[in-house]
Protein backbone atom coordinates (compact mmCIF):
# COMPACT_ATOMS: atom_id res chain seq x y z
CA UNK A 1 0.00 0.00 0.00
CA UNK A 2 2.77 2.41 0.96
CA UNK A 3 4.70 1.57 -2.20
CA UNK A 4 1.61 2.18 -4.38
CA UNK A 5 1.11 5.58 -2.78
CA UNK A 6 4.74 6.56 -3.41
CA UNK A 7 4.47 5.40 -7.01
CA UNK A 8 1.29 7.42 -7.48
CA UNK A 9 2.90 10.53 -5.95
CA UNK A 10 6.01 10.17 -8.12
CA UNK A 11 3.91 9.72 -11.27
CA UNK A 12 1.82 12.77 -10.39
CA UNK A 13 4.91 14.89 -9.81
CA UNK A 14 6.53 13.82 -13.07
CA UNK A 15 3.32 14.60 -14.93
CA UNK A 16 2.74 18.02 -13.39
CA UNK A 17 6.31 19.29 -12.95
CA UNK A 18 6.85 20.31 -16.61
CA UNK A 19 3.65 22.37 -16.54
CA UNK A 20 4.82 24.16 -13.41
CA UNK A 21 7.82 25.51 -15.30
CA UNK A 22 6.16 26.16 -18.64
CA UNK A 23 7.70 29.30 -20.08
CA UNK A 24 10.77 29.17 -17.88
CA UNK A 25 13.87 29.34 -20.02
CA UNK A 26 16.19 26.40 -19.89
CA UNK A 27 19.56 27.07 -18.30
CA UNK A 28 21.09 25.65 -21.50
CA UNK A 29 19.50 28.38 -23.61
CA UNK A 30 19.70 31.24 -21.12
CA UNK A 31 20.87 34.26 -23.12
CA UNK A 32 23.21 35.91 -20.62
CA UNK A 33 26.59 34.93 -19.20
CA UNK A 34 26.36 37.62 -16.55
CA UNK A 35 24.08 38.28 -13.59
CA UNK A 36 21.18 40.44 -14.76
CA UNK A 37 21.36 42.39 -11.46
CA UNK A 38 25.06 42.84 -10.63
CA UNK A 39 26.67 42.33 -14.01
CA UNK A 40 29.08 39.79 -12.49
CA UNK A 41 29.95 36.77 -14.61
CA UNK A 42 27.74 33.78 -13.76
CA UNK A 43 29.82 31.28 -11.83
CA UNK A 44 32.30 33.88 -10.58
CA UNK A 45 30.93 33.54 -7.05
CA UNK A 46 30.38 29.78 -7.10
CA UNK A 47 27.50 28.14 -8.92
CA UNK A 48 24.99 30.51 -10.49
CA UNK A 49 21.75 30.86 -8.53
CA UNK A 50 18.70 29.89 -10.59
CA UNK A 51 15.61 31.80 -9.51
CA UNK A 52 12.17 31.17 -11.00
CA UNK A 53 10.16 34.38 -11.15
CA UNK A 54 6.41 33.90 -10.67
CA UNK A 55 3.96 36.51 -11.91
CA UNK A 56 0.23 35.86 -11.88
CA UNK A 57 -1.22 35.38 -15.34
CA UNK A 58 2.21 34.99 -16.99
CA UNK A 59 4.48 32.00 -17.53
CA UNK A 60 7.21 31.43 -14.97
CA UNK A 61 10.62 32.81 -15.95
CA UNK A 62 14.09 31.54 -15.18
CA UNK A 63 16.47 34.22 -13.96
CA UNK A 64 20.11 33.25 -13.46
CA UNK A 65 21.89 35.31 -10.82
CA UNK A 66 25.47 35.32 -9.56
CA UNK A 67 24.29 34.69 -6.00
CA UNK A 68 21.18 34.37 -3.88
CA UNK A 69 21.57 37.88 -2.44
CA UNK A 70 20.72 39.37 -5.87
CA UNK A 71 17.17 38.00 -5.59
CA UNK A 72 16.18 40.81 -3.21
CA UNK A 73 17.34 43.49 -5.68
CA UNK A 74 15.65 41.64 -8.56
CA UNK A 75 12.34 41.57 -6.70
CA UNK A 76 12.40 45.37 -6.25
CA UNK A 77 12.11 45.92 -10.02
CA UNK A 78 11.60 42.64 -11.88
CA UNK A 79 10.31 44.33 -15.05
CA UNK A 80 13.63 46.14 -15.46
CA UNK A 81 15.65 42.95 -15.22
CA UNK A 82 13.25 40.84 -17.29
CA UNK A 83 13.51 43.45 -20.05
CA UNK A 84 17.29 42.93 -20.05
CA UNK A 85 16.82 39.17 -20.43
CA UNK A 86 14.26 39.71 -23.20
CA UNK A 87 16.66 42.03 -25.05
CA UNK A 88 19.45 39.45 -24.80
CA UNK A 89 17.08 36.72 -26.07
CA UNK A 90 16.06 38.89 -29.02
CA UNK A 91 19.72 39.54 -29.83
CA UNK A 92 20.54 35.83 -29.61
CA UNK A 93 17.60 35.02 -31.91
CA UNK A 94 19.04 37.34 -34.57
CA UNK A 95 22.24 35.28 -34.69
Amino acid sequence: MKRNLLTLLAATFLTLAPAAFAGASSADTYPLNTCVVSGEELGSMGDAFDYVHHEQGKPDRLVRLCCESCVKKFKKDPAKYLARIDAAQAEAAKK
